[in-house]
C-alpha cells in the first residue's frame, strides 16, 4: 500500500462506519478483486492484499482504536507501518473465515460431532380393484426397510465401546486446505463426513448401525384414487443418522384389470349384449354395476353402439365433488342357428318391412346410387 493511504478511504467507508458497514464493504471489495474475477492480475492481487490488511485492522476494535489515535499500529505517525507486505503472506488467508461468515453467518461453520441426516424415502406399489376404488379400502402393506440395530442401538459400535471423534477433521466431517488465495473445503475421507470413526464395529450390523427388517402397516386408501397416484405415509421410511428424522413411505397406486368394466375418469364403461327383439321392441334388462345388478331400459330401435347411462353408478371424484356414471354400450346380437319356423318368421318380417324400418340401410343405398350416377 502506498504510504499515507487512509484505511477508511481504501475500504470506501466513513471513519464513523459501524462494524457491520465495514464488513459489508470488505465483502464487496473482496468479491471484486478476487482472483476468480480478475484472472490473476498482479495489480488486483496487490489491491486485495491492501484491502485484507485494512480489514484485518478495522474489524478489530482495539486495533481500530489505535489506528484512529495514531494513524498506524506502531506509533510511526499517520500512514506509517501499513505496507502491503506488513500483513504477511498473501493477506487473504486470515480474513477468509470472515468472508465465509459474512456469506453464511456464524451458523455456516459446522460444530464437531456426527452430522444429522434424514432417512431414505421408500416407494412400493399396491394394487386396487375397481370395487376398492369405488368404496375406499384399508390395505395391509408389507415391505423391507432398515431399522436401528438393537445390538448397538444404532451407534454401529460394539457393546462396551463407542464411536470416537475423527482425528482427521476433529469431528466436523470436513477438512480445509489452503491453496494460495483459495481455501477449499471437502468431505473428510477418513470418516466420510460423519465426524466419527468406529474402531470396534458391532457384530450384528457390521458397524452400519442399521439392519434390514420386515415391516407391515395398514393404510387407508381414499375413494376415487387413480392409477399412478402416490400416497405418502409420513415417517414410515428408513431411520436417519445422527438423530435425523425418518424418511417417508410412498405407495404407488396400480388398478387391476376388471373382467367387465373399464375406467374412464370417474365414469366406468361396459358392453351389454341384447337380443334382436329386445333391441327392436325395447325392454328392461338387468345390467351389472360395481355393487350388484340394476334395471336398465333398452330403448326401442336400439342399434349396436347405442349408449345408455346409469347415473351415479360410476366412481367418486377424489375430492368428493361428484359421482360418475355407468355407461352401457348395447351390442345387438344377430340370431344364429335358426330353426325352420324362426327362419320363416324373419323372412316374412323382411317382406313386410318398409323403408322407414331401416333408415341406415336406405341412407347407405342412396349414397351408392349417387356414386354410380
Amino acid at each position: 500500500m502506498p504510504p499515507h493511504k487512509d484505511l477508511y478511504e481504501l475500504m470506501g467507508v466513513a471513519r464513523t462506519a459501524s462494524q457491520d458497514e465495514i464488513r459489508k464493504a470488505y465483502l464487496k471489495l473482496a468479491h471484486k478483486y478476487h482472483p476468480d474475477k480478475t484472472g490473476g492480475d498482479k495489480a488486483a492481487e496487490t489491491k486485495l492484499k491492501e484491502i485484507n490488511g485494512a480489514y484485518d485492522i478495522l474489524k478489530n476494535p482495539d486495533k481500530r482504536a489505535q489506528y484512529d489515535r495514531f494513524g498506524s499500529m506502531d506509533g510511526q505517525g499517520p500512514g506509517g507501518g501499513f505496507g502491503a507486505d506488513s500483513f504477511g503472506g498473501t493477506g487473504f488467508e486470515a480474513p477468509f473465515e470472515d468472508f465465509f461468515d459474512m456469506l453464511f453467518g456464524q451458523g455456516g461453520r459446522r460444530k464437531a460431532g456426527p452430522r444429522s441426516r434424514p432417512g431414505n424415502d421408500l416407494e412400493f406399489q399396491i394394487s386396487l380393484t375397481l370395487e376398492e376404488v369405488s368404496t375406499g379400502a384399508k390395505k395391509k402393506v408389507s415391505f423391507n426397510r432398515m431399522e436401528l440395530c438393537g445390538g448397538c442401538q444404532g451407534s454401529g459400535a460394539a457393546p462396551g465401546s463407542r464411536a470416537e471423534t475423527c482425528p482427521q477433521c476433529a469431528g466436523s466431517g470436513q477438512v480445509r486446505a489452503a491453496h494460495g488465495f483459495f481455501s477449499v473445503t471437502r468431505t473428510c475421507g477418513h470418516c466420510h463426513g460423519v465426524g466419527q470413526v468406529i474402531t470396534k464395529p458391532c457384530r450384528d450390523c457390521s458397524g452400519a448401525g442399521q439392519i434390514k427388517t420386515r415391516r407391515e402397516i395398514s393404510v387407508d386408501v381414499p375413494r376415487g384414487i387413480d392409477a399412478g397416484a402416490r400416497l405418502r405415509v409420513t415417517g414410515e421410511g428408513e431411520p436417519g443418522s445422527g438423530n435425523g428424522p425418518r424418511g417417508d413411505l410412498y405407495l404407488l397406486i396400480a388398478i387391476e384389470p376388471h373382467p367387465v368394466f373399464t375406467r374412464a375418469g370417474v365414469d366406468i364403461r361396459c358392453q351389454l349384449p341384447v337380443t334382436f327383439p329386445q333391441a327392436a321392441l325395447g325392454d328392461t334388462v338387468s345390467a351389472p354395476t360395481l355393487h350388484g345388478l340394476e334395471e336398465l331400459k333398452v330403448p326401442a330401435g336400439a342399434q349396436t353402439g347405442t349408449e345408455v347411462h346409469l347415473r351415479g353408478h360410476g366412481l367418486p371424484d377424489l375430492r368428493g365433488l361428484r359421482q360418475g356414471d355407468l355407461v352401457v354400450t348395447l351390442i345387438v346380437e344377430t340370431p344364429t342357428k335358426l330353426n325352420r319356423r324362426q327362419k320363416e318368421l324373419l323372412k316374412e318380417l323382411g317382406e313386410i318391412s318398409e323403408k322407414s324400418n331401416h333408415p341406415l340401410h336406405e341412407t347407405f343405398r342412396e349414397r351408392l346410387r349417387k356414386m354410380k350416377s
